[in-house]
């Protein structure tokens, strides 16, 4: 049995356990097939974690994560699972990465997000959206770049998934800022929690506007009866979706490895290899 640790939980709704699964599956024997120890399954909690007794260090002697024994067993940290050190491949969030998770992780690749409306190859963008009727509806655009109804949004109440996420505020500020504008554009900024939660307190009016990246915004209009009331209205600058990471101390052999398998596996479309 492994002992080590594999999670995809950025997309993981109830609704897409058995695709998220599958997923794993399909990568799992792919990394197996080049002598990688992959895990069976994927870990959705806390108390799947395996306990690392007096914590996490980095190399510098700074406490970085607690035990995971002492965190609520049925819920899942994604941070403290992106620091375990037996974490073998996950997925990540470029906001993270860019508030210094990148300085305890290893970047294996990016997913494809040519399947989605406001994706192509590994760059993704957010979809804005309001209640349907407060604005017209748009595409997204070819060029990739920001489409930002300001008028539309000024003075209104935006909601996000929470402040480190790329997708769902950082990209958002940074497109205002090259417009001129910043977040005080809005009348009022709440954390939602997650992407759905957002979606859902736009159309039931506890908020005006959020920013949804475009595989989520895919699958709530599989999943969330809420998206039917809501419609997109512009839309973030497409920017590089979720790396792949692994631990620091994942061998460079194993690193390598993990590469050429999701090379192998890059006309499926979700996977691409990175760099």
């Amino acid at each position: 049995m492994s002992e080590l640790i594999a999670a995809l939980p950025m997309y993981d709704w109830p609704e897409m356990r058995g695709e998220v699964d599958a997923q794993w599956t399909s990568l799992r024997d792919a990394f197996r097939r080049k002598d990688i120890d992959a895990p069976q399954s994927i870990v959705r909690r806390n108390g799947d974690l395996p306990i690392v007794s007096g914590g996490i260090w980095d190399d510098e002697g700074n406490l970085i994560s607690p035990d995971p024994a002492t965190l609520p067993p049925d819920e899942l940290d994604s941070h403290k699972l992106w620091l375990h050190p037996a974490l073998l491949f996950a997925q990540a969030c470029w906001g993270p990465m860019e508030l210094g998770l990148s300085r305890h992780v290893q970047v294996v690749g990016q997913p494809s997000y040519d399947a989605y409306e406001g994706g192509q190859g590994e760059l993704y963008s957010s979809a804005l959206v309001m209640r349907a009727g407060e604005g017209p509806e748009v595409r997204s655009p070819a060029d990739g770049k920001a489409l930002l109804p300001l008028d539309l949004i000024r003075d209104r109440r935006f909601t996000f998934n929470s402040l480190d996420s790329m997708s769902g505020i950082i990209a958002l500020t940074r497109d205002l800022e090259a417009a001129g504008e910043n977040l005080d554009i809005f009348s009022s900024s709440g954390e939602s929690g997650g992407h759905r939660d957002s979606i859902v307190a736009v159309a039931e009016g506890r908020a005006d506007i959020a920013a949804i990246d475009c595989e989520s915004w895919t699958l709530a209009q599989r999943f969330e009866p809420a998206a039917r009331k809501v419609v997109i209205v512009g839309w973030t600058a497409r920017r590089k979706g979720l790396p792949y990471i692994t631990a620091r101390t994942t061998p460079e052999k194993t690193v390598h490895s993990m590469r050429e398998a999701l090379a192998g596996l890059a006309e499926q479309p979700r996977i691409q290899r990175v760099g």
